[in-house]
């Protein structure tokens, strides 16, 4: 459901992929200094990828749509080194980024299956990668994970683990595609534990973006994590 093994190999994705022609694409979007957050992806069920530029090469958080615009604009930026994916709803064209930027694959080893063809790395709990740090946060999904960026107080990209409520306040979601609700509860107290105020600035969820009303990130992150009643969430109930 979630590989992308019947894509052709041989498209030049700068040149020759189909735009719709109802909606064109859109630039990625500013969020903070060296940091891109880019358009919903219909393939990934309205998901937000984003971009880290880095001197030693940039890191793609979950896959943007993989059209002329997207491409013109990663090369702009110096390419992908890293592709990193939060969790099995956000592979999307995975297999087509990589066959054009070369690129590394990266995504927790419970969800790796999904990717039979294609050339990825894999990690249990956590992996450092320089000043970037990867963490499964289980629950979502069997893989589902964030990973963590020092810079600017500290960034952590949490794909579908934590995403913005109808007030903007980050949150766990229970839908009837959550693969174990007790587990991702447990995840985010896990998170609580690893890092602290001076550690966590914001959040870069990855969909809901609406929700933060033109704003891509979520600021005073630990504070709000530090608020939620992880009790109260167990009894949540789905939302279809």
């Amino acid at each position: 459901m979630y590989s992308d093994s019947s894509l052709p190999t041989d498209i030049d994705p700068t040149n020759s992929l189909p735009i719709p022609a109802t909606r064109p694409p859109k630039l990625p979007q500013f969020v903070l200094d060296n940091i891109y957050a880019f358009s919903p992806n219909r393939d990934t069920l309205g998901g937000t990828a984003y971009l880290i530029v880095e001197k030693e090469g940039n890191i793609l958080l979950d896959c943007p749509a993989v059209d002329k615009v997207t491409c013109e604009f990663l090369t702009s930026q110096g390419g992908v080194k890293l592709l990193f994916i939060t969790h099995r709803g956000a592979i999307g064209k995975a297999r087509l980024l990589q066959d054009t930027f070369n690129c590394k694959v990266l995504i927790q080893e419970q969800e790796a299956y999904l990717l039979p063809k294609i050339k990825v790395e894999t990690f249990r709990q956590e992996i450092s990668l320089g000043n970037l740090r990867a963490i499964w946060t289980p629950g979502h999904s069997p893989g589902s994970s964030c990973l963590y960026y020092p810079s600017h107080g500290g960034i952590l990209f949490t794909g579908r683990h934590l995403l913005p409520n109808q007030q903007g306040k980050p949150t766990p979601l229970r839908t009837s595609k959550t693969f174990q609700w007790y587990w991702q509860i447990n995840s985010l107290r896990s998170l609580r534990e690893i890092f602290t105020p001076e550690t966590l600035t914001y959040i870069c969820p990855g969909a809901n973006i609406g929700f933060l009303r033109g704003k891509k990130a979520i600021a005073n992150a630990y504070q709000q994590l530090a608020q939620l009643d992880l009790d109260g969430l167990k009894n949540s109930p789905i939302i279809l």
